[in-house]
């Protein structure tokens, strides 16, 4: 009997470091898997759509001053701003600074939404209410985003195109010349 007991008693001290090893390659094991892109309703890290385009930007991420600050995704945010009248064409750097914050909020109030200065959701969504699909090409969908007239800023309302790839990422061209860039969370070419 006391042979079982020291066994008992082995047993007990040995689980609770097993257990607690198990618990750390549980969270290692979470932690180390692939990141979704922080900030994206979709969980991935491109700008993203399926189906018709009035409703490819209703579950994009956030970009602010703290979230994809700088990223192809705040480049096509500028440009978004920029065919609205709020920013001019030289904003558009691909960085979310106090120019870009000064120009979403800006955006926000005249679109009746939450002056936060941060592009989520809401902003996204409203924003995406002047995508016109335009063309479609071996699976590529072309897309005109179409400014608004009559915004509060001295700058024109101005068109761009963007491109939906056959697997729904996509890709713009900014004003300034340049691209087609992808619309990566991630990663900032612009």
């Amino acid at each position: 009997m006391s042979s079982l007991h020291s066994i008992r008693r082995v047993l007990r001290r040995a689980a609770v470091p097993a257990v607690g090893a198990a618990l750390a390659i549980g969270i290692n094991v979470t932690l180390a898997t692939p990141a979704v892109a922080s900030g994206s309703y979709t969980g991935r890290a491109y700008v993203y759509g399926t189906g018709a385009v009035s409703d490819d930007f209703d579950d994009e991420g956030v970009v602010n001053t703290s979230t994809h600050r700088s990223s192809n995704v705040t480049c096509l945010w500028q440009t978004i701003l920029w065919a609205n009248g709020y920013l001019p064409s030289s904003g558009i750097d691909g960085h979310f600074g106090d120019q870009t914050d000064a120009a979403t909020r800006n955006f926000q109030r005249d679109k009746s939404l939450s002056a936060d200065g941060s592009a989520g959701r809401n902003s996204w969504t409203k924003a995406g209410d002047r995508l016109v699909q335009n063309d479609d090409q071996n699976g590529w969908r072309y897309v005109v985003y179409r400014g608004a007239r009559g915004s509060r800023s001295a700058y024109s309302a101005h068109e761009f195109v963007l491109q939906r790839s056959p697997d729904g990422n996509y890709r713009f061209y900014p004003p300034q010349g340049g691209g087609p860039y992808w619309a990566t969370y991630n990663t900032r070419t612009c």
